[in-house]
This record gives structure tokens, C-alpha cells and sequence, in this order.
């Protein structure tokens, strides 16, 4: 079974790699150098590093376009093996492989098609996700299931962790899928259309915090955007990212009614503790705009003037 595998982030890489010791990779297929950093110096995604570390062919097109699809020909491939590349395939690519194309997907497929399912997952408070190998097929996430195995979300893991535990455990999966596919073993499993749901690319400002939400969804934004974009507010005029917090429920005693984004005080043990809309969170790592990220106590030896602001408010 020849290879054509297409990836570009640090969770497609394990894949890779193992592939590679299983099968032919006759191509790797990643997306163009991008530009990061102040000095906007051109960076490679993880797939590229690793393809040229292995000595792997390596395509790297600004389109899949007829020149790029007469190159993919020329490989013979027998499969296309994809885990988030970045970009759409057309019926013209697809056509290329005798044995069509499989896709590794972090959700419990049909639920959350696109481009964020852990983030929504946890975003949304469920219980559980899933890791989906599915058919490629021209509309987004869609193809006929051929392997899923459900995931529990604890109530403290974050979109980074659970992205690390499934480019481990979906290497191992890829390699028994695409192996009883050879063996002509496996046929999919469509889905049900009637029960799909669909999740957006996340943007930077989707990690603002909303300070009159509940203790709760606050949380889990943190924790759906990490480590990236990362839950923000403001402060002082600053850009405050709030890297860990938890949910108090020690019921700290306050008076009156305090504004949402109310810093009252500190527990010691716990965090920063500010009110919500519904409750109190308690801050336990913080990051000020273009600083390093500290634990809370760390955080106020530096900043003197914290306690009793309001976060949120642009003009401090």
C-alpha cells in the first residue's frame, strides 16, 4: 500500500511516523512555510520537519491544482491518509487514489463537523468526544465511519491535552484501520445525517472573556482555548490571559453584589477569586500581554495594584 499522507500540525506527526514504519509513504503533503513571530520569519509546520527528518518526499503547494495533481500521479499512490492538513480536497484530487482517502477526526462523528471539535466539545460541557477515522468524501467530515472509539472529558482537561492523547492513541488506529483495509476487512458505517452538527475555525477574539457568564462556562472557555487563543480580558489597559482557573466552591462570603469581573480577593490555597454572572472563579495562572505565565501568587508579588479592579473594562 503506497502513501500519499497529508498533515501539518504536531498531532498529525505521531501518525506519520508510524506509518512509516508500517507502510510505503511515497509523499508527504503539508502546508507552506508560514510567517510567525515579530521578525515574521518563515516557519515549517511539524509535518515538514519530521517528513525531511524520516527522508520523505515532501509537496508543499500554495493549490492542489492540474500541475500539482499531474505530480501526485506520477507517485502511483494507492491511498490518501489525512489528519488536519488545512485544506479542502476536490473530487479531481480524490480521484487519484484507487483506495480513495481516510481522515483521523477528534469528535464523535456526525456531532461537531469542522475545523474546532475539541474546543466546542469542551466548551459545551460535554461528557465525552471521540476519535473518528472516517472516509474522505467531498462534503466536510461526512464520509462513511470506519472506525470510532469514544473518549471521556474529564472535568479538568484542556483542548492541548486532549489533542496529545489522541495523536498518540490515533496512530495506533490509523495503522489497524488502513492494515485491514488492505486486507479488504473494513467497510464504513454512514452517517446520520439528521444528527449533524457543525463547529467554526476558532478565532483570536473567540477567547474573550464574558465576565457576566456563569462561573462555569468561564471555565470551560479557558479550557476549550487552551493553549490557543487562550481566554483574555483586560486589565490596565492590557491584554490578561488567564491560563488555569477553577470554580470555587468553598462559598466565599461577599457583600452586596459585586460587578461581574469584581476581583475581591485571594485564597490562599485556591486562587484569585472573582465573580461572575453566576459564582465566583478562582484564577490560578495568569498572563499579562508579552510576559511569562504565573501562578497566582507569583502573579501578585508583581502586581501590586490587582486586587479590588474590575477585569474587562478596556480603559482600565
Amino acid at each position: 500500500m503506497r502513501i500519499l499522507f497529508a498533515g501539518t500540525p504536531q498531532m498529525a506527526v505521531p501518525t506519520l511516523e508510524a506509518l512509516n514504519e508500517c507502510f510505503e509513504i511515497c509523499g508527504v503533503l503539508t502546508n507552506p512555510d508560514k510567517a510567525q513571530g515579530r521578525g515574521r520569519k518563515l516557519q515549517p509546520s511539524p509535518v515538514k520537519e519530521k517528513a525531511l527528518e524520516l527522508g520523505l518526499p515532501l509537496y508543499q503547494p500554495e493549490k492542489l491544482n492540474r500541475e500539482f495533481r499531474e505530480q501526485v500521479a506520477l507517485l502511483k499512490p494507492d491511498i490518501l491518509v489525512c489528519i488536519a492538513y488545512g485544506k479542502i480536497f476536490r473530487q479531481a484530487f480524490l480521484d487519484l487514489f484507487p483506495m480513495g482517502g481516510v481522515n483521523l477526526h477528534p469528535s464523535l462523528l456526525p456531532k461537531y463537523r469542522g475545523a474546532s471539535p475539541v474546543s466546542e466539545a469542551i466548551k459545551n460541557g460535554d461528557r465525552e468526544t471521540a476519535v473518528t477515522i472516517q472516509r474522505l468524501s467531498l462534503n466536510m467530515d461526512s464520509g462513511d465511519i470506519l472506525f470510532q472509539k469514544p473518549y471521556p472529558l474529564a472535568g479538568d482537561v484542556t483542548t492541548g491535552d486532549f489533542l496529545d492523547l489522541i495523536a498518540r492513541d490515533g496512530a495506533l488506529y490509523m495503522v489497524e484501520v488502513l492494515t485491514k483495509l488492505s486486507r479488504g476487512e473494513l467497510h464504513g458505517i454512514p452517517q446520520d445525517e439528521e444528527r449533524a452538527t457543525y463547529c467554526t475555525k476558532v478565532s483570536k477574539e473567540d477567547g474573550l472573556i464574558d465576565w457576566t457568564a456563569s462561573a462555569c462556562e468561564i471555565e470551560r472557555l479557558i479550557r476549550a482555548y487552551s493553549p490557543a487563543p487562550g481566554g483574555f480580558t483586560f486589565w490596565n489597559e492590557q491584554i490578561l490571559f488567564i491560563r488555569k482557573a477553577c470554580i470555587d466552591n468553598l462559598n466565599w462570603k461577599t457583600e452586596g453584589r459585586p460587578h461581574p469581573g469584581k476581583v475581591l480577593g485571594v485564597d490562599k490555597g485556591r486562587g484569585i477569586l472573582v465573580q461572575t454572572g453566576d459564582g465566583l472563579i478562582c484564577l490560578q495562572e495568569l498572563q499579562l500581554q508579552s510576559r511569562k505565565t504565573l501562578d497566582f501568587k507569583s502573579f501578585l508579588n508583581g502586581v501590586n495594584d490587582f486586587l479590588d479592579t474590575t477585569l474587562g473594562e478596556v480603559n482600565g
